[in-house]
């Protein structure tokens, strides 16, 4: 009978354990791995190809994001799923494009978020304006969960900015320089100030090296001076919104061609990895 010592013993299981690592390897079979919590986006994706555009890209990149950081991404564009019942299987909801138009699709979202959900919004999903497709009828949310109010006005075209951190503390941003260039966007303004509102904390804003900002060739789509965040979040709730989310499409030659994309900057990108992990492990999980 062979008798082994401990340091033996050890490097035979050390030896054991890669045999079996390379042979699951082999077979094509991996360890089962723990999801680390599971994210749902909403959009619509109609109308404005530059929206569209950046759903499409959202949807891809966010795929490929899950899978090297270990969580579920869904999506769908059916906004009647915006219920109890289904939103208690995720720790995430996004908004790509919109947001709720029903009562009772607005009534549940307002239910997760104030029961602990997290959620993580981007460009169009705030906007709001009286009268259009996209009313302000919806005062909890414009007003007081993200505090901006109705869309005042937006740069022209597309183009890229210099966006300045103002609190490093939050874990979106705990990881960014002080100042970075976004991808191009078509920039919003608002008409609440927030920088008055003390539930919410601006995170980013336009540096003032990116005027003039944006190339007309309307001359109020063109900003000189002024202050404008683009990232924020309330301190009541589990939140982020992300100014950034429309490509550039080239309607100039009608050939709708997609000129630019907004997950192609490694910082920019940074900000939003860093908030869905955060959001995702701080999330409610109520199954």
């Amino acid at each position: 009978m062979l008798r082994f010592n401990s340091s033996q013993k050890v490097r035979l299981q050390t030896i054991v354990f890669f045999i079996l690592c390379i042979s699951l390897i082999c077979s094509g079979i991996q360890p089962n791995k723990t999801t680390q919590f599971k994210a749902i986006a909403f959009y619509t994706a109609k109308n404005d190809k530059a929206h569209i555009s950046f759903v499409h890209e959202a949807n891809r990149w966010f795929a490929r994001i899950a899978d090297k950081y270990n969580f579920t991404y869904d999506s769908t564009n059916n906004w009647n799923n915006l219920n109890d019942s289904y939103l208690s299987d995720y720790q995430v909801v996004i908004f790509l494009d919109s947001r709720p138009d029903s009562t009772v699709q607005r009534l549940a979202f307002r239910k997760y978020m104030d029961n602990g959900g997290a959620w993580i919004g981007f460009h169009f999903a705030a906007f709001a304006l009286t009268p259009s497709a996209f009313p302000q009828n919806w005062d909890w949310y414009h007003n007081q969960f993200l505090g901006a109010g109705e869309y005042k006005g937006n740069t022209w075209r597309p183009t890229k900015a210099v966006l300045r951190v103002e609190n490093h503390n939050h874990p979106s941003t705990h990881n960014l320089p002080d100042t970075f260039v976004a991808s191009p966007n078509e920039w919003y303004s608002w008409k609440n100030d927030l920088r008055k509102n003390p539930d919410i904390q601006i995170l980013i804003s336009v540096d003032s090296t990116s005027f003039p900002l944006g190339t007309g060739p309307k001359l109020y789509e063109i900003w000189h001076s002024g202050y404008y965040p683009v990232v924020w979040t309330n301190k009541n709730y589990k939140m982020l919104y992300v100014n950034m989310g429309h490509n550039d499409i080239d309607y100039d030659n009608k050939t709708d061609k997609e000129l630019s994309f907004t997950f192609n900057n490694e910082i920019q990108d940074k900000l939003v990895i860093d908030a869905l992990l955060y959001y995702g492990k701080a999330g409610r999980r109520n199954k």
